[in-house]
């Protein structure tokens, strides 16, 4: 075990963010911690390095274990330039080939025992260089920022004259060269293009040491982590496996307890049932029963209904004008800026209900074929079309749409005054917008939650061509899930851009890809893509000229011949069963009417032996008395039978 976390609790102010967390990490593990934006993953990664100090609870880490940590923040050196500031991570092993450079200059001079101490000293540190990999150091480097997305054009830019994106990637690759014992990442593909996504995959898919990851990327973590530590309402609670299996694992668990939760709540009523109707017999034997029951359930320590953070969330949005079945075609468009060549000879054709993703490396052009569709730029050469009433809507990063004076409230409702404060509210709860959080300004939401504002706008836009820019960046995991729901139920049609791989593989039946000497088109979920991507991409060098090829899929069968015997047996089963059910349920009946007649009766005696001439006979008042204890004693056995037969008809 190379680091244990142990009973952590964090509050800020009267705020927990963290309480008694607790997880272990073995040596070589890929692990990922997930949970909605504000769960404090940030906040335990910062505690785990020691930059914040917990208010309670230990980390240890193995005695000599390294950690390297990447964070949304980088100390990078303005000066150097890309190559030397990603190279400066090596200068121990610089400097000791310096060393050994010196030393070879000195050689020639030395003789003797002094020449003899030299070569041994040369012998050694020879060793160490190559122990460490030194000979290997600047192919090493070269091919970490070239997986990374970085030309070696770009090697000699310096550090100040990068985005905060390329800035990132720097750092990430000095991490990733350093090699810890323990590489810890904070969504490290929130600047990466989809290349550069697949080879960090690989890189730590067989990187030797342990590596803890910080992601939404639900597809990279399948790839990579064998175990998932999720932060829930404070807590942490981990599961073997990779997301997908998490997820399985945990919607199991939510199940399961919804199941018991449900079951109890039947238990229960069935109780109070019983009780309600013991103390109805008012007899003295059925009261205590009832009284003994009451015990026994406020004893019952009550399961609580697991709360389901999208519970409210199935968002079922149609444009209000169907389109026709030609929604949008393209043909020859080309673009390009000073010069260079971002795209040419783009053709596709989108139909209703098409789902299409367009991916592609950074810089291919992606958001300008957006801009070219939505008409705010206009291509060098070809054109496209909308098809009959096809009403478009557009999705862009920045959210220019928004008045950051507004109320998210104000939002939806001033750009659809005929909705009434309840649906605005329905339709902000399924974009996870609950309670006072629909009073919050514009301006003071995060990325994400501008992002599910301008999302359910769009929704609920008469638009029925929707072109999307990156819809799922700075939303967390729910989040991206609420939306595949909404792009998967949308009954229009949808056009978008997205490096998110897992998002893509669920939404997408259709995938575009744009490369710098043309655009690939293929028909198909991403899964089915990335596999014949290869064949696809040699077709399309071959013949330079877009490819969809056939799918090979199978179509389900249902077999002709049924399973008669089995169709026969639980027939006979259910019939069965019926029978017996319709039996309980006539011997319940007749044993509530004697009860009822037995009770009457009793009742009648009591006040029969109320009358002066009754009360004045003795051999009439010992005949009644007779009769009322008969009818007692056979009222006890009525109520233990019909005990046992609600039971039985409730089970």
């Amino acid at each position: 075990m190379i680091l244990s976390v142990s009973n952590i609790t964090k509050s800020f102010g009267t705020d927990v963010i963290l309480s008694e967390v607790s997880f272990h990490i073995e040596a070589g593990q890929k692990a990922a911690i997930v949970g909605i934006n504000g769960a404090g993953k940030s906040t335990l990664l910062k505690i785990i390095t020691g930059e914040l100090a917990p208010d309670s609870g230990t980390v240890s880490i193995q005695k000599d274990a390294t950690i390297g940590i990447l964070t949304q923040t980088q100390n990078l050196t303005d000066a150097n330039n890309i190559y030397d500031e990603v190279l400066s991570v090596k200068a121990d092993i610089l400097a000791l080939e310096e060393n050994i450079r010196r030393l070879e200059h000195t050689l020639k001079n030395l003789e003797g025992e002094e020449l003899e101490q030299a070569l041994n000293r040369y012998s050694r540190m020879n060793a160490e260089f190559e122990n460490a990999n030194g000979y290997a150091i600047k192919s090493e480097v070269t091919g970490v920022l070239k997986g990374l997305g970085f030309t070696e054009d770009e090697f000699s830019k310096t550090v100040d004259t990068l985005s905060g994106g390329q800035k990132t990637r720097v750092a990430l690759a000095k991490l990733l060269l350093s090699k810890p014992d323990i590489i810890m990442l904070d969504e490290p593909t929130n600047h990466l293009d989809m290349d550069a996504i697949r080879w960090l995959e690989g890189f730590l898919g067989a990187y030797k040491g342990a590596v803890i990851l910080v992601a939404h990327d639900r597809y990279f973590l399948d790839k990579i982590v064998s175990k998932v530590i999720e932060i829930e309402n404070t807590k942490a609670t981990s599961y073997d496996g990779n997301y997908t299996e998490f997820s399985k694992k945990k919607k199991a668990l939510r199940d399961a307890l919804i199941k018991q939760y449900l079951n109890q709540q039947r238990d229960i009523k069935h109780q109070e049932a019983v009780i309600e109707k013991l103390k109805s017999f008012n007899r003295e034997k059925s009261i205590k029963r009832a009284e003994s029951r009451e015990k026994q359930l406020a004893k019952v320590e009550r399961i609580e209904l697991p709360k389901e953070l999208n519970a409210e969330m199935d968002i079922r949005l149609e444009p209000n004008i169907e389109s026709g079945n030609d929604v949008l075609t393209v043909r020859g468009l080309s673009k390009g800026f000073d010069g260079v060549t971002l795209f040419r000879d783009v053709d596709f054709e989108v139909k209703k209900g098409d789902k299409v993703a367009i991916i592609g490396a950074n810089g291919t052009g992606k958001t300008t074929l957006m801009k070219i569709l939505n008409g705010l730029l206009e291509p060098d050469t070809g054109s496209f079309k909308l098809g009959a009433k096809v009403y478009t809507g557009y999705y862009d990063q920045e959210h220019h749409v928004l008045n950051p004076e507004n109320t998210v409230f104000e939002e939806i409702q001033e750009t659809y005054p005929d909705m009434d404060n309840t649906k605005v509210r329905n339709v902000l709860a399924a974009f996870l917008f609950t309670g006072d959080d629909v009073f919050k300004l514009i301006r003071d939401l995060s990325g994400g939650e501008k992002g599910r504002v301008s999302l359910a706008k769009l929704m609920l836009s008469d638009a029925n061509l929707l072109f999307l820019d990156e819809p799922t960046n700075h939303l967390d995991i729910i989040s991206k899930e609420i939306l595949e729901q909404a792009v998967s139920s949308y009954k229009g049609t949808v056009v978008y851009v997205s490096h998110d791989r897992y998002f893509i593989n669920k939404t997408a039946t259709k995938i575009m890809e744009l490369r710098n000497n043309g655009f690939l088109c293929f028909e198909g979920t991403y899964d089915y893509y990335l596999e014949k991507r290869d064949a696809l991409l040699k077709l399309h060098e071959e013949k330079q000229a877009t490819v969809i090829p056939e799918s090979t899929g199978s179509k389900a069968t249902i077999s002709d011949t049924p399973d008669t015997k089995g169709s026969r047996e639980d027939w006979e089963n259910a019939k069965k069963k019926q029978a017996e059910t319709r039996k309980l349920e006539n011997e319940f009946k007749k044993c509530e009417e004697e009860i009822n007649r037995l009770e009457t009766r009793n009742t009648e005696i009591d006040d029969e032996m109320q009358k002066p001439e009754v009360a004045s006979s003795p051999s009439k008042l010992m005949e009644l008395s007779n009769e009322h204890a008969k009818n007692s004693k056979e009222l006890e056995k009525l109520m233990e039978t019909w005990e046992e037969l609600y039971e039985k008809l409730n089970s």
